[in-house]
């Protein structure tokens, strides 16, 4: 193990986000595809170089796997690589309680790559960048690479990362820290399921969030599904499952946000549409915003979402291809329903 050099190291991680950026610039189609564990073994390759001539060459490991954090410098020091396609600097990090850490390793940085064009990348050491604490199928923490100065997890609790990590028992003390915060109605809950790309730890009521909040959900009903459009007398049932285990929010009457008050009258090029369903004058109100969302969620998570495999030239054809399918199960008081969806644009 090497004598730590936190200046060293992080002009290392500098010159290597450096390379990072240069290459991608150069190259940005090889990079666009490098998201998730494929962009490990290209960071390894590069900080290879870049440890040459210093106390650190010769003692790069890339770990990957299952194993935290991916790649081992000097036995001392870790890089966490993590990638988003969206145009945010977010995601999900590591486990609590940390249980697959590598021996020894004590300084710990994240390598976050946004591989969104223009693709870019960042780092910060770790607890720099954990915002909060989230649930799948145990506590994880959630990444974000423009937290400020003062304004981690730890910051909030009260307590360092590293005092956090090396408890017994880590994840009691964030469960009593999210405990202590509760406001009435809430309850802390911690979701077993692995599918759960992050699930707030404190469950809420719908009606009770900020408007701006409560639209950005109803936008998502339509953009995430689309069967909300159609007749079935089930078709709230994924949406309100979803709402409650990825995001935790919880509502009673999701029907209402959509379809109150029966049928209205739309302007819709120039033409007055009258007895259209509520369903349909709610989705021309958002209807730019459902487009705008749908564009900015990586295909790979909208194929998982529609059940249907979509890649980032199809995703929006698709959704107004299923979107007509349901549309056209209603009476639409004669609105051009393909018109109204933008499908004359294709």
């Amino acid at each position: 193990m090497v004598e730590p050099d936190d200046v060293l190291f992080e002009s290392v991680l500098e010159k290597t986000v450096d390379t990072l950026r240069i290459e991608a610039r150069e190259n940005p189609k090889l990079y666009e595809a490098l998201a998730g564990s494929k962009l490990e073994g290209k960071v390894y390759e590069i900080l290879c170089h870049q440890v040459q001539g210093t106390v650190f060459e010769g003692m790069v490991e890339l770990i990957s796997g299952q194993r935290f954090p991916d790649i081992v410098v000097g036995g001392y020091y870790g890089v966490e690589v993590k990638t988003t396609k969206s145009e945010h600097w977010k995601s999900t990090g590591s486990s609590v309680a940390e249980g697959t850490r590598v021996e020894g390793v004590e300084r710990i940085y994240m390598l976050f790559g946004k591989m969104h064009a223009p693709v870019d990348f960042r780092f910060k050491r770790y607890e720099d960048c954990l915002a909060e604490v989230v649930v799948t199928h145990s506590p994880r923490y959630a990444i974000d690479m423009d937290l400020p100065l003062g304004g981690t997890f730890f910051d909030k609790l009260g307590m360092t990362y590293d005092e956090l990590r090396k408890q017994e028992n880590p994840i009691r003390t964030v469960l009593d820290y999210y405990r202590s915060r509760l406001k009435p109605g809430e309850q802390v809950w911690w979701l077993d399921n692995e599918q759960s790309p992050g699930t707030s730890i404190v469950i809420r009521m719908l009606n009770s969030l900020p408007a701006p909040e409560q639209e950005l959900y109803r936008v998502k009903g339509f953009g995430f599904f689309p069967e909300i459009l159609g007749q079935s007398p089930s078709k709230f049932q994924r949406f309100t499952m979803w709402l409650a285990t990825h995001e935790g929010v919880v509502c009673h009457n999701i029907r209402d946000k959509y379809t109150s008050a029966g049928r209205e009258c739309i302007h819709f090029d120039g033409v007055t549409y009258r007895e259209v369903p509520k369903m349909l004058v709610t989705l021309h109100k958002c209807f730019s915003r459902v487009r705008r969302l749908i564009e900015d969620t990586p295909a790979e998570e909208l194929s998982v979402l529609w059940g249907h495999p979509v890649t980032e030239e199809s995703k929006w054809a698709y959704w107004q291809q299923v979107a007509l399918g349901y549309c056209q199960t209603l009476n639409s008081g004669g609105l051009p329903l393909r018109k109204f969806l933008g499908m004359n644009e294709i």
